[in-house]
């Protein structure tokens, strides 16, 4: 029985590595942060299908993916999955509340999305916002025009690339700072003219992540090619496991695995033969574009 991993999930606040098996359906294995974890990428990556509505819908064809890629789906199952997304605008009649959020993610990063309410802060958690706060609640499209009139009048972007988030994550400003600009923006935003009426305001109360990410033993940005750019077949990591934030696992010797990329693959413990090095990249400059150790997979 083959169990594919789907990449990092956060299950109470906690990050953990996810698992599919054909007819066995989903596990995680939650992750502590001190512990050691090793793993080998076995054979090729392959296409995880559709997940929607709590269910997995495997690929058709099984269709292999590039490693490098983000997003472990073949083009045939990455259409099919925006056709019922509400990210793409495709799922409008989605009878379910949704909110409207301030993401922060270093001084100068902060972008407005949605997520759905019974999601709770776990769409804050997988983007890496180290601080946050809920505008707003109501109907789909009612917070979805809330988004659109936020972005354009605040002047805030609808994504920030990851690379951005990494370069200043080791070095981010104190709690109280950080909830200072989030407060700052949210009364900014409350003030402004044309909210739909659907729309629930909600007030202002600062969340800060940087305890669930373990951002305290980050001591640096990664250096010189300490990013993870690619999963190959014998492709191995091992390392102990200091933090977390969004989809990235940093290592306490710098480097930094993005979980995107382990999704599709076959995961093994490595073995006693040599495997081959994980290919790196360097992360560009902060202002570019703007317990006990435990042995084991995971």
């Amino acid at each position: 029985m083959t169990w594919w991993c789907t990449g990092i999930r956060w299950k109470d606040g906690r990050p953990a590595i996810g698992w599919y098996g054909d007819g066995r359906g989903e596990r995680v294995s939650e992750l502590v942060y001190g512990q050691r974890i090793a793993f080998a990428a076995r054979g090729e990556r392959h296409c995880l299908g559709v997940w929607r509505a709590g269910k997995r819908t495997p690929c058709p064809t099984a269709e292999t993916v590039p490693s490098r890629t983000g997003n472990a789906q073949c083009p045939g199952c990455a259409r099919l999955d925006r056709s019922f997304s509400v990210a793409a605008d495709t799922n409008a009649a989605d009878p379910r509340t949704y909110r409207v959020y301030l993401a922060w993610f270093g001084p100068g990063m902060v972008k407005v999305g949605i997520t759905a309410e019974e999601r709770g802060p776990a769409r804050l958690l997988e983007q890496g916002a180290v601080a946050w706060a809920w505008l707003g609640r109501g109907p789909l499209m009612a917070t979805r025009r809330t988004e659109e009139l936020l972005r354009a009048a605040l002047g805030v972007p609808d994504r920030i690339a990851y690379t951005r988030k990494r370069a200043v994550r080791a070095h981010l400003p104190g709690a109280p700072d950080r909830a200072r600009e989030v407060a700052e923006l949210h009364a900014r935003a409350a003030a402004l003219p044309g909210w739909p009426e659907s729309l629930e305001r909600v007030d202002c109360e600062v969340a800060d992540h940087a305890g669930a990410f373990g951002l305290d033993a980050l001591t640096g940005p990664p250096g010189p090619d300490r990013v993870l750019s690619e999963m190959v077949p014998g492709g191995s990591v091992v390392g102990r496991l200091v933090g977390a934030a969004g989809p990235d696992l940093h290592l306490a010797d710098g480097l930094v695995v993005d979980a995107r990329l382990l999704a599709g693959w076959e995961l093994t413990a490595p073995g006693e033969e040599a495997v081959t090095e994980v290919p790196t990249t360097q992360i560009p400059p902060a202002d570019a574009g703007a317990p006990a150790a435990q042995d084991g997979l995971f």
